[in-house]
């Protein structure tokens, strides 16, 4: 990853802040360490006056089973942003079946080479559909191309990464690409005959039309800090949007998060699940498949540590009183 990710000890964006190609930002990049500081000022409650039981972090979610409530983020040109050691295609490759090894599901990314998403669709296919293809927002025609890949790989659900209206490969694209309109998004999700996943949700009325437009799901998200700078962490606003959709579809966070510390902390301000994509490429990029198996028991263990240390040892059990904030 030399001249890309400076792998740093802790990945606060501080270090790549606004570089691109790279794994940086947009103008200074605060966003990217905004969504970092705000978990870590985020405190848990430690309880141990409890009767002990084992600790469970399974997840069940679209009438699937997960080992802990923790999915592979989608990342794309990792060529570009990450170093040439591997392409998108081999990165899918490995860490789509690593991750169904763990239990656990990822999201594939998208780009402008259509053999992208392709590839990806025959790695999520090759695991019984066990990830989440995640579609840029592009124009209908392309959108409707890139969902037969999705039916043909099978995806237990889809997403589409609709904050990613602020890359400027998207924003120069032809024909028109980026933004879509309530009425476009429902036509889209209505296709789609697999749960929908909206990613790039900061508002609760933004979360109010997703859900207007037939979304199963959410994921609270900047990008990862990466196309707007001077935005709120997610940190910040999760828990108000969960309130606002009552329960009505699941919710899923991304940003920052880093440890199973964090993942409770999510899921203690509402969250069913988190997507954590920057340390996966690291992962991948140090060893292979079994870097993501060593990150993905590395979470798991910090969150069923944190879980029995703050008395909850189920999901359903992490409430809103375990955070001191």
């Amino acid at each position: 990853m030399e001249g890309f990710c400076k792998v740093c000890p802790e990945c606060n964006g501080k270090g790549c802040r606004n570089q691109i190609p790279g794994p940086g930002a947009k103008g200074i990049g605060d966003t990217a360490i905004r969504n970092y500081d705000k978990w870590k000022e985020i405190r848990v409650n430690m309880d141990t006056l409890t009767e002990k039981r084992e600790v469970s972090t399974a997840l069940e979610l679209f009438g699937k089973s997960f080992a802990v409530p923790v999915f592979a983020g989608p990342v794309g040109a990792v060529n570009m942003h990450y170093g040439d050691k591997y392409n998108d295609l081999e990165y899918n490759n490995i860490l789509v079946p690593a991750c169904k090894e763990k239990g656990i599901a990822a999201f594939t990314g998208d780009g402008m080479d259509p053999e992208v998403m392709k590839a990806a669709g025959i790695a999520i296919k090759a695991v019984d559909g066990c990830g989440v293809p995640t579609i840029k927002p592009w124009n209908k025609a392309m959108i409707d191309e890139k969902m037969d890949i999705v039916k043909e790989a099978d995806a237990f659900a889809v997403a589409m990464d609709i904050d990613a209206a602020g890359l400027p490969f998207l924003k120069n694209f032809q024909p028109p690409a980026g933004s879509k309109s309530v009425a476009e998004l429902k036509e889209i999700i209505a296709g789609a005959q697999v749960p929908f996943i909206v990613k790039g949700i900061m508002t609760p009325k933004a979360a109010l039309k997703a859900k207007e437009a037939g979304a199963a799901a959410i994921v609270v998200s900047n990008h990862g800090g990466r196309v707007l700078d001077q935005c709120p962490a997610t940190a910040e606003v999760l828990e108000e949007i969960v309130q606002a959709v009552d329960g009505s579809m699941k919710i899923l966070v991304d940003g920052g998060i880093r440890s199973g510390v964090d993942v409770f902390k999510a899921l203690a301000l509402g969250a069913d699940a988190v997507l954590i994509a920057r340390p996966f490429v690291n992962a991948v990029y140090k060893d292979g498949a079994e870097g993501v198996k060593a990150y993905v028991d590395k979470i798991a263990a910090e969150l069923a540590d944190t879980m029995a240390m703050c008395g909850a040892y189920s999901l359903a059990e992490i409430n809103r009183d375990m955070l001191f904030k």
